[in-house]
């Protein structure tokens, strides 16, 4: 196989499966991991996939930060059905934290508690939509609000956390990457995210599955500090392999 038509493999497996590793493509192609590298990096070169940790990507890794407003329209339906499920796992009387991000603004919406639920947010809107429920105490965090997400981040908000203890923790993150762990576009919210792990029993990630292979700027954590990621059926089987075989359980809807 010359290099063209190798080339031109490597670009139909990616295109496939939306990712391909390292591993797969040696025993595809039969040829080794420095050659297949050597390839990914001429592809990239030439902008016809992006370079991950382990593999390669048909679609960028790196997230933008970008306004609230402009994120809450894309894949509505599934962080819709992401939140339905994320609700169900709010128990009567429990004590929860609600990170930032359009996941966990859907998931506010959906929370109709049968008794009293005390929550912890960052997020303005999340608040907005919780205090209309007369049997939730909602504390909001305070400091320095961030505009693009209408929350707040900063040693204010994460100095506030060390007082409580949650059964859980929703987050939402705009990145998950298997190498460099799960992320966000913004590195005050990220370190406010770790605090926020810090304080609770369980961490659940809401991320619908354009998030699976895309990093932004700062890490909150690797994946395995995850206990639960749940996520919509348009993820690719593989990525699902992946994370269960990392001991991450995952839920799809």
């Amino acid at each position: 196989m010359s290099s063209v038509e190798r080339h031109q493999k490597i670009l139909e497996m990616v295109q496939a499966k939306g990712y391909e590793s390292v591993i797969n493509l040696c025993k595809k192609l039969k040829v080794s991991a420095v050659t297949v590298r050597k390839d990914l990096k001429l592809l990239e070169k030439s902008n016809k996939l992006f370079r991950i940790h382990g593999g390669a990507s048909n679609t960028n890794p790196f997230t933008a930060d970008r306004p609230v407003n402009e994120k809450e329209n894309l894949q509505r339906e599934e962080k819709k059905a992401i939140a339905i499920k994320a609700a169900q796992y709010i128990e009567p009387n429990d004590s929860i934290i609600i990170a930032s991000g359009t996941s966990l603004l859907a998931l506010a919406r959906e929370i109709k508690p049968s008794g009293k639920l005390t929550v912890i947010t960052s997020a303005i809107q999340v608040a907005g939509e919780l205090v209309k429920h007369t049997n939730i105490d909602v504390l909001q965090l305070g400091g320095l609000m961030r505009h693009s997400s209408s929350s707040v981040v900063g040693s204010y908000a994460e100095n506030i956390l060390s007082d409580f203890f949650c059964t859980k923790l929703f987050l939402g993150v705009d990145g998950i990457d298997f190498g460099f762990g799960v992320t966000t576009s913004n590195s005050m919210e990220a370190q406010l995210n770790k605090q926020m792990m810090q304080v609770v029993q369980k961490v659940i990630v809401l991320a619908d599955h354009t998030k699976f292979g895309k990093r932004g700027f700062s890490r909150i954590c690797g994946l395995d500090e995850i206990d639960e990621i749940i996520t919509d059926k348009n993820i690719s089987p593989a990525i699902v392999e992946k994370c269960i075989s990392s001991g991450i359980k995952v839920t799809l809807v």
